[in-house]
């Protein structure tokens, strides 16, 4: 490539001055040219895309532990102003979602005397804070009463989607995202359903309800269709696990993902699924040779926040 071709923008410093809102900072970030801002720049640019085009379907997957921290409210406000179109997440999501509408957590910190908590009935998240009582117990309490009344009420075949909006319709609260994805129709997937409280309250459910059914299937089959009508699909991945993978797996089969943003803390040289970047999903198919995608590196907990309140922010002219 040509010297020229290469040598076409100039650096530019931040004036903080010129960046009193979340837009304005994010697009000197963007001129500023390095490192990680530019990044996030850049991922605020194909979010933006991605909402703004009806052809656009939207993917939105994320492990649990974020549910258990403030960024909850951001996830939330994208099934509230309907920005996503589709949730694949974990069971953990459903856990944490629904014990916070009726118990808090609380602060912590990442070292602490972790033999202590135990003792203390104190199950510690990072430097979040989750006492037994606002965890198991309250979801012991709640869930199962709203499992008999669905039982009760003729449905004994559920998907996952189905079973959680019948949580979020149940809960009754604005501050849940599951009772927004009820609201607004959002379907909300967990492929892997067992693998945590409330999975558990299923399991504890069909001890005495043998015919209670999870249909999984019933999720897979909305899935293809969910893929196979649309136009353009788009993803805003955050952390890897199942939940990234469901998500550019069932992809491939349209040819691809056309726009993709992967905000990992996950290392690229162990071949994990966590550290592989969006450019890896090209070779398999999940992604489009000539998609919009972007890997940032980093703390979603950090990221997702000022991305999300720039992607939204009405656009200014420089």
């Amino acid at each position: 490539m040509a010297r020229s071709k290469v040598l076409r923008r100039k650096v530019e410093d931040i004036d903080l001055s010129r960046a009193a809102t979340l837009d304005a900072l994010v697009a000197q970030m963007e001129a500023a040219g390095g490192f990680t801002a530019k990044k996030i720049a850049d991922g605020v640019g194909i979010l933006r895309t991605m909402f703004s085009r009806r052809a656009c379907r939207t993917f939105l997957s994320f492990p649990a532990a974020l549910m258990a921290t403030g960024v909850r409210g951001v996830l939330r406000t994208l099934v509230e102003r309907r920005l996503v179109d589709v949730v694949i997440t974990t069971c953990g999501t459903a856990d944490h979602d629904l014990a916070r509408v009726w118990r808090p957590y609380y602060h912590g910190e990442f070292e602490m005397d972790d033999v202590m908590l135990h003792r203390e009935g104190v199950n510690r998240l990072g430097n979040v804070l989750v006492p037994n009582e606002s965890y198991g117990i309250i979801l012991e309490r709640k869930v199962q009463p709203m499992l008999q009344d669905l039982y009760d009420s003729g449905k004994r075949n559920v998907s996952t989607k189905e079973l959680l909006w019948e949580f979020g319709r149940r809960a009754e609260s604005q501050e849940s995202l599951l009772w927004w994805a009820w609201k607004n129709e959002v379907p909300v997937y967990v492929p892997a359903p067992f693998d945590g409280s409330v999975g558990y309250q299923l399991w504890s459910f069909w001890q005495e309800h043998k015919d209670f059914r999870l249909d999984l299937f019933r999720d897979e089959q909305d899935l293809m269709d969910l893929v196979f009508t649309a136009k353009e699909a788009g993803a805003l991945m955050i952390g890897g696990g199942v939940s990234k993978h469901h998500t550019i797996w069932w992809n491939q089969f349209r040819g691809g993902l056309d726009y993709a943003v992967y905000i990992t803390t996950a290392p690229e040289w162990d071949g994990s699924l966590s550290g592989a970047r969006v450019r890896e999903g090209i070779s398999w198919g999940k992604v489009k040779e000539d998609a919009r995608q972007l890997t940032i590196e980093g703390d979603a907990s950090a990221i997702l926040p000022l991305m999300i309140g720039a992607a939204m922010a009405p656009r200014r002219r420089r």
